[in-house]
C-alpha cells in the first residue's frame, strides 16, 4: 500500500443508481465513502415490451458525476458497475432503442429454440451458467427471431454502454461478459463457435477487458460537461455488481459463503476454478467470473424483490408503507410462518406477488398469509430457507467447508432476515458492509491507480478494518 487518492464509483442497480466517491489511503489503511447522488431506476413498459429507461439513467448518473467533480476535483478515475445480462445494440455510434429489461416476457419464447440447437447440458459445459430464462444468450435469440439483431454492428452490456458514452471505447468487461452465456467458462474468451451455431453474429461482440484495465479517457466534450480534468480515465472494475460486491466481502474464501443480497440474493462461494459437473448443473449453480480470475460459484435466489414488489403492489392504491415498521410487525408474528419456494418462476415478473404467493399456497393446501405482516414474515422465512439451502448445496458441490456466512448489500441491514438465515443454516452470519458493491468498485480502481496494492485478501483486510460486520449467532434449538 503506497499512496492516497480519490475515485468515483457509478453503481447501477435494478431499482436505483448511485454515484459514490471513495477515499483510499493505502499508507494508513483508510477507506471512506461519500454518497454524492442517488436516483431511481426501474422498468418502463413500451409497445415493444418491458425496457429500461437508459436515457434517463445516463442523464441521472451524468448529473451525479458532475456533482462529484464539483465536490471532489481531485478524482483520479471513474468505474461503472451494474446488474448483469442486459445490453444495448448499436449501429455505429447510435443506440438502437432502449435496452430490454431482463423480466420481459420475450425471453421465455426463445429458450426452446436455443436448447433445440445446443442442448442445455452442452451449454453448461461450455459456459458454466445456471439456467435462467433471461441470460443474454436467450435474449439475443429473441432479437434474432425479431430481426432486430440484423440491424446492429455492436452489442454492449449496460456498464460497458455507459463506458462507451463516456469514452467512445467499445469493450466488454469479463465478469459481466461471463453472464451472457457466450463466454467460454474455461477460456475466458468469446465462444465464437457457439455464437455461430446459434445464428448470433460474433462480430457484434466487443473486445474483452479485465478489472483494473484502463478503458480510455473521457471524451473531451464529456469531460467538459462533467467538469472533469481532461484525460481523466474510466477504469474497468468488476462491472457485474456482484463481482464488485464479492471483492468487498471481508471473508476467508476457504471457509466462507457469501450472500450478496439486494433485488436478487446471490448465494455462493469463491473458487479458483469452475465446477461444471452434472451435479452442479442439476442443482442450477453458475460459474461467473470474478476479479483477479476468481470464480463466483453461486445460485440466484429471487431476493428482496419479493418484498419490494409486494410493497409496491400494496401501495398502488395510494397507501404508504413504512418498511421498518412492516419488518417490525413481521418479526412480531407468532406461530409457524408459511415457507414457500422463493425460486418459483411465477415470482419473476412484476405484479401481484402477494396474490401469487397465496396461489402457491392454495395449490399445495397450506395456509396462505393473511395480513401484510404475515406476508412479509413468510417472505423473510422463505428467503432465509432458500439462502440456507443454497449455502449447503454450494458447500457440497464445491468442497468448501463453510463455517461462516457473509451477507453484504442492502439485505445486510435486514436484521430479521440475517437472524433467520443464521437460524435456518445453523451458521453464524456476519452482516455488512451494506455498500459492498461500491466499495469493490472503488478498491479495484484504487489498485489500478496505485493507492493500494496486493491481492483480494489484502483488499478484504482493508474492508474488514474500515467496516466492521455485525454478527448473528444461530439460535439454539
Amino acid at each position: 500500500m503506497t499512496a492516497a487518492g480519490t475515485v468515483a464509483a457509478v453503481d447501477l442497480g435494478a431499482t436505483s443508481g448511485r454515484v459514490i466517491v471513495g477515499h483510499v489511503d493505502g499508507r494508513t489503511g483508510t477507506l471512506a465513502l461519500d454518497h454524492i447522488a442517488r436516483f431511481p431506476n426501474g422498468p418502463v413498459r413500451l409497445a415493444s415490451g418491458l425496457h429500461w429507461d437508459f436515457t434517463g439513467l445516463y442523464r441521472d448518473l451524468s448529473r451525479g458525476l458532475a456533482d462529484a467533480f464539483r465536490r471532489e476535483p481531485g478524482i483520479r478515475s471513474v468505474g461503472v458497475d451494474s446488474w448483469a445480462v442486459d445490453y444495448g445494440m448499436l449501429r455505429g455510434d447510435r443506440l438502437l432503442g432502449e435496452p430490454f429489461h431482463y423480466r420481459d416476457e420475450r425471453n421465455e419464447r426463445a429458450v426452446a429454440g436455443v436448447h433445440a440447437t445446443v442442448p442445455f447440458e452442452e451449454l453448461y459445459r461450455r459456459n458454466g451458467l445456471q439456467f435462467l430464462p433471461f441470460n443474454t444468450v436467450y435474449q439475443l435469440a429473441a432479437e434474432r427471431e425479431s430481426g432486430c439483431l440484423d440491424l446492429a454492428d455492436s452489442l454492449l452490456l449496460v456498464p460497458d454502454l455507459v463506458g462507451f458514452l463516456l469514452t467512445g471505447a467499445k469493450v466488454a468487461e469479463r465478469t459481466n461478459a461471463s453472464t451472457t452465456g457466450l463466454l467460454g467458462v474455461a477460456s475466458g474468451e468469446w465462444d465464437v463457435e457457439l455464437a455461430d451455431r446459434l445464428g448470433l453474429a460474433a462480430s457484434v461482440l466487443p473486445r474483452l477487458v479485465s478489472p483494473g484495465d484502463r478503458i480510455g479517457p473521457l471524451r473531451p466534450e464529456v469531460a467538459d460537461e462533467l467538469g472533469a480534468p481532461a484525460g481523466l480515465e474510466v477504469v474497468a472494475v468488476g462491472s457485474h455488481d456482484t463481482a464488485s460486491a464479492v471483492v468487498a466481502v471481508p471473508m476467508r474464501a476457504e471457509s466462507s459463503a457469501y450472500i450478496s443480497c439486494g433485488t436478487w440474493g446471490l448465494v455462493g462461494v469463491e473458487l479458483e476454478a469452475p465446477v461444471t459437473t452434472d451435479a452442479s448443473r442439476e442443482a442450477n449453480f453458475t460459474n461467473e467470473g470474478g476479479v483477479d480470475g476468481r470464480i463466483r460459484f453461486l445460485h440466484n435466489v429471487m431476493g428482496l424483490w419479493l418484498l419490494s414488489e409486494s410493497v409496491r403492489w400494496w401501495e398502488r392504491d395510494g397507501d404508504t408503507i413504512d418498511l421498518p415498521t412492516l419488518l417490525a410487525q413481521a418479526g412480531a408474528v407468532t406461530g409457524e410462518a408459511t415457507v414457500f419456494d422463493a425460486n418459483d418462476p411465477r415470482f419473476l415478473a412484476p405484479g401481484d406477488l402477494p396474490g401469487r404467493i397465496a396461489e402457491w399456497c392454495a395449490e399445495r393446501g397450506v395456509r396462505a398469509p393473511q395480513s401484510r405482516a404475515e406476508f412479509a414474515r413468510s417472505i423473510i422465512e422463505s428467503l432465509a430457507e432458500a439462502f440456507a439451502g443454497a449455502v449447503r448445496q454450494a458447500s457440497i458441490l464445491s468442497g468448501v467447508d463453510v463455517e461462516t456466512i457473509h451477507v453484504v448489500g442492502g439485505g445486510s441491514l435486514n436484521e430479521l432476515l440475517c437472524q433467520r438465515t443464521a437460524d435456518r443454516s445453523g451458521l453464524p452470519v456476519l452482516a455488512g458492509p451494506v455498500e459492498a458493491t461500491a466499495i469493490g468498485n472503488v478498491l479495484v480502481q484504487a489498485r489500478a491507480q496505485g493507492f493500494v496494492g496486493g491481492d483480494l485478501e489484502s483488499m478484504r483486510a482493508l474492508v474488514a478494518s474500515a467496516f466492521a460486520p455485525r454478527r448473528y449467532e444461530p439460535a439454539t434449538r
